[in-house]
């Protein structure tokens, strides 16, 4: 189908741009959501009349999401999550988690700003886009932990579950002796026991 587009779409084109698409994709997001025009005389009219007008409101939604971006960019948002001992989630960091958290941090944002590019299913820092406008993205740190101590750690850069698995190495271990016989007893255990006999 062949389209106009009333704002910037990544990979596609900017205001005014004329492009084909699939049909579904254009029918079921772009002219639903008002994105774009199908591409006919009488809206190549109607956008050239307000081609002025929608430039202008493109331009004060993106000086509003810029102004905007300075409270979101950065910010480190953590998510305390139970999971399994390889670090595993019981479940998945949904984009409502994402933006929820934001929320409570005083930036404004929706759903349909996030860019959750696979859901989140470990425990780590990962990074997640988030498209105020078009034409400004920003990034956040998402934090899943298990505790928030947990979370400071990986805050700082640490990465826990090697962490933990390196910690776990260490126990009991039973000195070796190459020249023994299976089941023998080591000499060493063997001369505190007949001590232990004779007194």
């Amino acid at each position: 189908m062949q389209i106009i587009l009333l704002e910037r779409i990544e990979k596609l084109g900017i205001i005014g741009d004329e492009v084909t698409v699939k049909d579904g994709y254009a029918r079921n997001f772009l002219l639903p959501n008002k994105k774009a025009l199908r591409a006919n005389a009488a809206n190549r009219k109607v956008f050239e009349a307000n081609r002025a007008r929608i430039e202008a409101e493109n331009a004060a939604r993106r000086e509003d999401a810029s102004a905007e971006s300075g409270n979101v960019e950065g910010k480190e948002v953590i998510l305390i999550r139970a999971s399994s001992n390889s670090g595993q989630l019981y479940g998945s960091v949904s984009v409502r988690d994402i933006v929820d958290a934001l929320v409570e941090q005083g930036a404004k944002v929706t759903k349909s700003m996030v860019v959750l590019e696979r859901p989140i299913k470990t425990i780590g820092v990962s990074t997640v886009k988030v498209a105020l406008h078009p034409e400004v993205v920003v990034t956040v740190k998402v934090n899943v932990a298990r505790s928030p101590d947990e979370a400071a750690l990986q805050s700082q850069g640490v990465d826990v579950m090697a962490a933990m698995f390196d910690t776990e190495s260490g126990g009991f271990t039973e000195d070796y002796d190459p020249n023994a016989e299976p089941g023998e007893i080591p000499t060493d255990l063997l001369e505190g026991g007949e001590e232990v006999e004779e007194a």
